[in-house]
């Protein structure tokens, strides 16, 4: 949970850009769009039929990345090429049957439909894979290949690069603390205010001192909890609550269909010491100028380090001071 990031100079944010510039999205007006593979009762690429659904549906990934049967992997025991066979499913989460409705666009009902459904699945999954990867790239710049809102789930046989550096992190701050390390960040961050974004009863988003995008945000229970199969009703319904607030904000920076790619890290199943973890969501969005100019992690973040062209307090604060209600409501 540690990262290291260059605050670059004042001056390199006002340079004159002639970069390139990424074309505003159309906003989906359309509740059914009958040439969308996900819309409900439409055909999808592999011509098998969807039914016609109403709120969630799952189904398992067509052209899944992981596959459940790896038996043509031939593991390398070599000392400089290693690797070993990796299994798992993939599957697509639609959070609506409505074409035009994005998580930012639904109310905090709809919102929690899609938390249980997320739920359900973790818990299904989790009885057979140690990692279940729940996520959401939104917009095409984050490689989005359909419109129609929806996230993924890819389930494996692995601890992928990313939770098992969190994993090991919260568990070397657990062994000295006695504590989980995200919980007693969070307290240090509600009393000091200058990240936090917005909070409710039961949970925080705030933008992480660490953070690398522009407006990275984190979403932390504020008690306990490991995995999103843990959380009780009261914070099944916070989750939605704050979901919608955050995600409204998102939208309002620049009155747009926010892009980002998030996801939920939380304790591994199949393993018995879970006590350092604790369960949250990271938020990555690309946009840093305007709506159609994204932050590019090219040459020096990619050779050296990160860096920041804004400070994660003022990157907080641009996102706090934003509307809690979507500017398509204020512009009808």
């Amino acid at each position: 949970m540690t990262g290291q990031w260059l605050l670059l100079s004042p001056h390199r944010g006002n340079r004159p850009w002639q970069g390139r510039q990424e074309p505003l999205p159309d906003p989906d007006s359309t509740p059914y769009d009958p040439s969308c593979y996900l819309c409900p009762g439409n055909l999808r690429a592999n011509e098998e039929r969807n039914p016609a659904y109403t709120g969630t549906f799952v189904f398992d990934n067509d052209f899944p990345a992981i596959l459940a049967d790896s038996s043509d992997t031939v593991p390398d025991h070599s000392e400089l090429f290693q690797s070993r066979p990796a299994t798992g499913t993939c599957r697509v989460i639609c959070f609506s049957h409505r074409h035009d409705l994005t998580l930012a666009r639904m109310n905090a009902t709809q919102i929690q439909q899609v938390v249980t459904t997320w739920m359900k699945q973790a818990g299904e999954l989790g009885q057979t894979y140690p990692w279940v990867q729940i996520f959401e790239n939104k917009g095409e710049i984050m490689g989005c290949s359909n419109p129609h809102p929806h996230g993924q789930i890819w389930a494996s046989n692995f601890l992928p690069q990313e939770p098992d550096a969190e994993d090991r992190c919260q568990k070397d701050y657990f062994k000295t603390h006695h504590h989980p390390l995200l919980l007693d960040y969070l307290e240090k961050e509600a009393a000091l205010k200058e990240r936090m974004v917005c909070e409710n009863g039961t949970w925080a988003a705030l933008v992480p001192y660490w953070a690398v995008w522009p407006f990275e945000t984190m979403l932390i229970p504020k008690h306990p909890v490991q995995r999103i199969t843990d959380l009780d009703t009261s914070q099944q319904k916070d989750l939605s609550q704050i979901m919608n607030t955050l995600l409204v904000k998102y939208d309002n920076i620049f009155s747009t269909s926010f892009a980002y790619s998030m996801g939920w890290h939380g304790a591994p199943f199949l393993t018995g010491d879970t006590d350092h973890w604790q369960l949250h969501a990271h938020y990555y969005p690309p946009l840093f100028r305007s709506a159609t100019v994204k932050k590019f992690m090219v040459g020096y973040e990619m050779l050296g380090c990160a860096q920041r062209d804004i400070t994660p307090e003022t990157a907080a604060r641009i996102i706090r001071d934003q509307s809690d209600c979507h500017y398509t409501q204020r512009e009808a």
